[in-house]
């Protein structure tokens, strides 16, 4: 659904949703800490994407038809050709048997195995940048949400600093 939609904002939210699954898919799986990961992440990263394309994009609303295929015909040789040589790989490849015993938490395993002693700096990294992008959202607007009407809102008209704005 994402390359049927016209309008950007759209198209993000039905990755996100493709996403949701993904996540729901890892958590039925037995993979609850990757599957809450997964959700979690994917659900900030989309939102912030879909609030910088609404504020950045020149088409965010699909007012003008636009299309997010370029190529259609190449684009549909490379996917044939990559579903035939990853269905060609299931059915030929033999798959390993399991040495020794499964561990005992393997969200733990997997956990030390990505992250090892710097989930901590992982964790305070995101929280920078999280607060980076708030911040810079904030810096980059030059007015706030009262320099038109003024503080009470209850101003006869517009003082728009900036010209040309919605109130003139």
């Amino acid at each position: 659904m994402v390359f049927r939609f016209d309008s950007m904002a759209r198209a993000t939210f039905s990755l996100l949703t493709s996403l949701l699954c993904v996540g729901g898919l890892l958590i039925v799986l037995g993979l609850e800490y990757l599957g809450i990961v997964t959700v979690l992440m994917m659900t900030i990263e989309m939102a912030l994407m879909a609030v910088f394309m609404i504020m950045f994009m020149m088409n965010p609303a699909g007012l003008v038809p636009m299309s997010m295929v370029h190529n259609k015909r190449g684009a549909a040789v490379v996917c044939g050709a990559a579903f035939v040589l990853l269905v060609a790989g299931i059915l030929l490849v033999r798959l390993p048997t399991r040495r020794g015993r499964a561990p005992a938490d393997p969200t733990m395993d997997l956990g030390m195995s990505l992250m090892g002693p710097q989930m901590l700096t992982m964790m305070t990294l995101g929280m920078a940048l999280f607060a980076t992008i708030v911040a810079t959202v904030v810096l980059a607007t030059r007015r706030g949400r009262y320099d038109r009407l003024g503080d009470d809102l209850r101003a006869a008209g517009p003082d728009d600093p900036v010209r040309g704005g919605v109130g003139r």
